[in-house]
């Protein structure tokens, strides 16, 4: 059998470069199709006494920019904490399941009646600000990036509509929305969302796996964690 040819829609940066490496090493074909822009705010985080970063890119942000914690820093996941300690900060929590669910698990007996504030991209989901305030928690959100499609985007609609995929990583739920928008605009969408049935979709999360669906696409794959490289391999393992 051939190597089944797998869509990864990650920023066209060392991300997309380690997941071509990876989906390579599992004996797949990469189909690269960044879907993601990262437009940087040169916003920084203020003084709370607990700050939570959601990704590796806000961590190099403020890293870049020299920011100082005042209080605890916390992260979503071991990327996003790696990336923070490889800048010097010292991280406090990293949840057990990596999501906005876990953390608020993680953090909700240590910010009840404190001030938290949350730094992220302009497309985080509401479910870590409303759990946190759940929680009795005083929070704010600090956008520190932009997430826009590239104007290039969107090649692997038309190999997908075309029936040359054979499985797709959805990482987040705007690479979702973006891959249909550039569908849409290529006049295949309805051609992409049949050719992605044909093959295997996985999505990295519930909260990515309900955009989806919501979207008409049938998603086969959720890995139980959050990680690029548990849902690659479940990908290319239920492709073969």
């Amino acid at each position: 059998m051939a190597n089944p040819r797998v869509a990864v829609f990650r920023p066209d940066d060392d991300r997309i470069r380690r997941a071509e490496s990876l989906l390579s090493s599992l004996g797949a074909d990469p189909v690269l199709d960044p879907m993601l822009a990262v437009e940087p705010t040169d916003a920084t985080p203020g003084t709370a006494p607990h700050v939570v970063f959601t990704s590796k890119t806000g961590a190099e942000l403020v890293a870049d920019a020299g920011w100082e914690p005042a209080g605890a820093v916390h992260a979503i996941g071991p990327k996003t904490a790696d990336a923070l300690r490889a800048a010097g900060y010292t991280v406090r929590v990293v949840p057990d399941k990596y999501s906005s669910t876990g953390l608020v698990r993680a953090l909700r007996d240590k910010v009840a009646g404190e001030c938290v504030e949350v730094a992220r991209s302009d497309h985080g989901s509401p479910v870590l600000l409303d759990g946190l305030r759940d929680a009795s928690a005083d929070v704010t959100e600090t956008v520190l990036y932009r997430l826009t499609r590239p104007p290039r985007a969107g090649d692997s609609t038309e190999r997908a509509a075309h029936g040359d995929l054979d499985g797709a990583c959805f990482t987040s739920s705007l690479t979702v929305e973006h891959f249909l928008a550039a569908a849409a605009e290529r006049g295949v969408r309805d051609e992409a969302v049949a050719g992605l049935a044909a093959g295997v979709v996985g999505a990295i999360g519930e909260p990515t796996a309900e955009t989806a669906r919501d979207r008409g696409l049938s998603v086969e794959v959720v890995p139980d964690e959050a990680t690029f490289a548990t849902l690659a391999q479940a990908v290319v393992e239920r492709c073969e």
